[in-house]
């Protein structure tokens, strides 16, 4: 999927900086889970306060084919876009709802996922040529992959994950990025906002999953603000293109990140 702030790209260096060694991979911010599925762990605990996409992986996991059906029926028309971005998934099946999700995902603008202060998708019909709304194949390995090992999938606050980290745990921590300037936040993928109270308090749970002996890596923004908040730890700037931008000429711009870790 396109997801704001996905790992893709950055999937390389993620990979050199994982320790070679740990019990569970543990992931809050799930997102696109581009870390996830390189890794693919044997064992892993996934999480994210999205409820469309969680709901997503269950449906791949558990209703593959059902979903597969369902997405051969969309069509890539503004007709139809804007049809099926009214229907509340509140009143959809599973399959019906991460059909929704994943079609909407393909052919909105940009592949953003943006809610308004009502929790509406509200991102416009994307117009693009022939975009890949059903990827048959990549949808059947997720969904042998999740059925076959012992993935653990839920929908919650972050803490909340956190939480059930034991020592020796790997845990990725993906949050929705500090803005790098005051035009550049973007941190609604749900109806709420990750304020710089909500980056204090995750640098609060990084801490205690260092004292609680899980190995620990973050990503986030290069800024002056979220860097002290991690004195102490190994930090390490990154350079990323980000290729998701409401303004065509900000695409494949240069922005630094941190990659911060507990260990060496």
């Amino acid at each position: 999927m396109k997801w704001v702030g996905g790992k893709r790209q950055l999937l390389a260096i993620l990979l050199k900086n994982v320790p070679p060694q740990y019990d569970r991979y543990i992931e809050p911010f799930v997102g696109a889970g581009a870390l996830l599925f390189a890794l693919s762990p044997e064992r892993a605990v996934i999480s994210d306060i999205n409820p469309e996409i969680m709901n997503a992986y269950r449906v791949i996991r558990d209703s593959v084919h059902a979903l597969i059906a369902s997405l051969r029926r969309h069509t890539n028309t503004e007709d139809h876009f804007y049809r099926v971005r009214s229907k509340g998934p509140g009143r959809l099946s599973p399959v019906q709802r991460a059909s929704r999700f994943i079609y909407l995902n393909r052919t909105c603008f940009n592949g953003l996922y943006r809610e308004n202060s009502r929790g509406e998708f509200n991102v416009p019909f994307g117009d693009y040529r022939a975009p890949r709304i059903l990827d048959r194949g990549n949808l059947v390995v997720v969904s042998d992959y999740l059925g076959a090992h012992r993935i653990r999938i839920l929908c919650q606050d972050y803490k909340k994950t956190a939480s059930l980290a034991r020592p020796g745990d790997f845990l990725y921590l993906d949050p929705p990025y500090h803005p790098l300037n005051s035009t550049s936040s973007f941190t609604r993928y749900s109806k709420g906002d990750f304020t710089e109270k909500d980056q204090i308090e995750l640098s609060h749970v990084f801490r205690e999953l260092d004292d609680r002996g899980c190995y620990v890596m973050l990503s986030n923004s290069n800024t002056e603000f979220i860097r002290p908040l991690y004195r102490g730890y190994n930090i390490q700037e990154i350079g990323a293109n980000r290729a998701i931008n409401c303004k065509g000429d900000r695409r494949g711009k240069r922005f630094y990140e941190i990659l911060v870790k507990n260990y060496t």
